[in-house]
């Protein structure tokens, strides 16, 4: 019959009453320290802090990690708002839903004022109100039967 293995039991627990407070740490208290922990609070969270990475990630989220504040000139992209005229067809109803479009006639305004409009595909006859137009987007308006109105700015 062979020895069945008993499970041993952890020392903190076997120790009891033997004035072993530390449970096999001696008296440093080392396991007890923030210097166990990595620091205490926030220190030690940086590129590679896994061991609190789980933590910071619950209560930051994925924005603490990275570079942070001024980045280089070249890499920052230019803000204007840009549609193309494929996804201005493909949304035309949600735009009246909106509120941002409404039909007239045989044809549909659309106040798109802080967008530059790209080229693209059109069917219907559009009016567009829009701060910007490439040619390409110009051209195909008017050959579907539309226009688009650019609005003046203040330099002009």
């Amino acid at each position: 019959m062979p020895l069945r293995k008993t499970k041993k039991r952890r020392k903190y627990s076997r120790m009891h009453g033997h004035n072993m407070g530390t449970a096999g740490w001696g008296s440093r208290k080392q396991h007890r320290s923030s210097g166990n922990r990595g620091g205490k609070g926030m220190s030690g969270t940086g590129k590679r802090a896994d061991h609190k990475k789980s933590l910071i990630l619950k209560l930051y989220g994925h924005g603490y990690f990275g570079k942070q504040g001024i980045t280089s000139k070249k890499t920052q992209r230019d803000k204007r708002k840009r549609i193309n005229l494929n996804t201005i067809q493909s949304n035309l109803q949600g735009y009246i839903k909106k509120g941002l479009a409404k039909k007239v006639g045989d044809r549909y305004e659309i106040n798109l004022e802080l967008y530059k409009i790209l080229s693209g595909e059109v069917k219907e006859k559009l009016i567009i109100k829009a701060k910007e137009a490439s040619q390409g987007a110009m051209n195909a308006i008017k050959k579907a039967g539309g226009e688009i109105q650019l609005s003046k700015t203040k330099g002009e």
